[in-house]
């Protein structure tokens, strides 16, 4: 285990700081001045609590629709359990772990403005569970993405009153018996902490920040994946000449245009003479298609690094202005358009590369039909094609916008909800739907690459193609080709591009 720290506090997250804190199995900590602030801000709101026939909401009052009715002061403990304890209602199926991290680090950062009138000590409960791997069971259904993740939240914070399930040292059980092993009592809720806990969008921006990553190494995987079915398909370099894409300098299309280049300036089949004077467009325009969706993952990046650096829990406490307001920054309009559009831009390099796996067992260019050298006796790459368009036509499904639906909850308080958490989980099942699709295509285009031996593509393609055949080899005849397929799947996952 690491012992080093991500330190948390008001200074800007990176997203290098968010896949290092994934890869290195970081703990995290809260700085002095974090710290310091959250201290001051808890003083302050407990010497507005002492004034009286003051109401604010969700701090000595009910809440959504409840919003008018007083809570006494004896109550107010009572009332932040009762919101816990009443809104943990998550369905469906469990969330993955490293995004129940990423939640529990996102609502430490939130907190540590000091914007949240929150104790010191739920704050350092937060960071014990993440450091010991005391990770909630949380659930991907029940949030409408509007007054912050209600449910999920709900269920990453049972376990601070000794409640719900967690995982603790790889096994399910109670909170309460994970608690009694590490000698840790339930935190005694002051007021407001519930509604600070609860209120917020660290589910839709921690499921965001997991896509990303994965998102931002499958654009890479995908360039060079089509750089083998380019050469295995004997295309032409002329459409990745420079001046081409300067004349239209989409950043994405430039860039994506001059990896190419570069991935094939030393390949043999790349250089050799060509009989059709063009290529079909999944080969053709693979600059301008995955250019486009790097270009849609740079804005979408930015929206949830801005996102994470944010204050969203309500009301927000400004001890410095003597204020405590109530406004609307758990909605997570921002957020579930940008995981519709990432879906989106995703899907489309699914889309394109199951045309170019299309077009390598089509028999064309002195390919055999369906790559393999009896076609007939042999059905070869015949059907993985079929499952690459069954799921390249579920992402098609997916890729309906989340974020056009609204429904009224609370009594009509909470009427317009961005519905970002079913964004967000659709979203990393595109994802992975994509990782899926590339898998067909490298394990198609090795093939294809194969029958164009003793040529060789370019250097760093063939790399990665001698890598792949150590896991796969070469299909001489009909074989179960679904072992291959989820090897070609963890290979796509775990390649480490130089």
């Amino acid at each position: 285990m690491s012992y080093n720290y991500l330190p948390l506090d008001r200074k800007w997250l990176h997203f290098s700081q968010i896949k290092n804190l994934l890869d290195f199995h970081q703990h995290v900590s809260i700085t002095f001045d974090a710290h310091e602030r959250i201290l001051a801000c808890r003083e302050y709101l407990d010497k507005k609590m002492a004034e009286k026939d003051r109401l604010f909401y969700g701090i000595n009052t009910g809440f959504g629709f409840l919003q008018n009715v007083k809570i006494d002061n004896d109550q107010i403990g009572q009332l932040q359990y009762n919101l816990l304890v009443s809104h943990a209602c998550g369905m469906g199926e469990e969330v993955p772990t490293d995004i129940v991290k990423l939640m529990l680090m996102l609502k430490i950062k939130s907190l540590s403005y000091g914007h949240s009138g929150v104790q010191i000590d739920t704050v350092k409960r937060l960071m014990e569970m993440y450091n010991h791997e005391v990770l909630p069971v949380i659930y991907t259904q029940g949030s409408l993405g509007a007054s912050g993740d209600l449910a999920p939240l709900s269920h990453l914070s049972l376990p601070l009153i000794g409640l719900g399930d967690v995982y603790f040292k790889g096994k399910k059980m109670p909170s309460s018996a994970a608690l009694n092993e590490l000698g840790w009592k339930p935190i005694q809720l002051q007021s407001k902490e519930g509604l600070a806990l609860i209120n917020g969008t660290q589910f839709m921006s921690a499921y965001g920040l997991y896509c990303l990553k994965k998102a931002e190494h499958l654009l890479n995987m995908a360039d060079l994946i089509s750089a083998v079915s380019f050469d295995a398909f004997d295309c032409t370099t002329e459409p990745l000449k420079e001046q081409i894409h300067a004349v239209r300098a989409h950043a994405g299309q430039v860039a994506t245009a001059g990896r190419l280049r570069t991935l094939l300036s030393d390949s043999s089949i790349a250089a050799q003479a060509k009989q059709q004077v063009q290529d079909p467009y999944s080969f053709r325009c693979i600059p301008q298609v995955h250019g486009a969706s790097k270009d849609a993952f740079e804005h979408i990046l930015s929206v949830f690094i801005r996102e994470i650096n944010s204050v969203t829990d309500n009301p927000n406490i400004f001890p410095e202005d003597d204020l405590i307001l109530s406004g609307g920054n758990f909605h997570g309009q921002p957020l579930a358009l940008a995981l519709d559009y990432l879906s989106i831009s995703m899907s489309e390099i699914a889309n394109i590369a199951e045309r170019r796996t299309y077009q390598l067992i089509s028999g064309q260019r002195g390919l055999p039909l369906f790559l393999v050298k009896n076609p007939g006796l042999h059905s070869g790459f015949m059907i993985p094609q079929y499952t690459a368009a069954g799921i390249v036509s579920e992402n098609k499904q997916l890729c309906t916008p989340a974020s056009v639906d609204s429904i009224s909850s609370s009594n009509n308080q909470e009427d317009h909800v961005s519905m970002g958490a079913n964004a967000a989980t659709k979203c990393l099942r595109v994802i992975e739907n994509v990782e899926k699709v590339l898998a067909i295509e490298l394990m198609s285009a090795a093939q294809a690459l194969d029958f164009r031996r003793p040529l060789q593509s370019g250097s760093t393609v063939e790399r990665m193609v001698n890598a792949f055949r150590e896991k796969i080899s070469f299909n001489e005849q009909d074989r179960v080709l679904h072992d291959d397929m989820k090897a070609a799947v963890q290979f796509v996952k775990a390649y480490k591009i130089n």
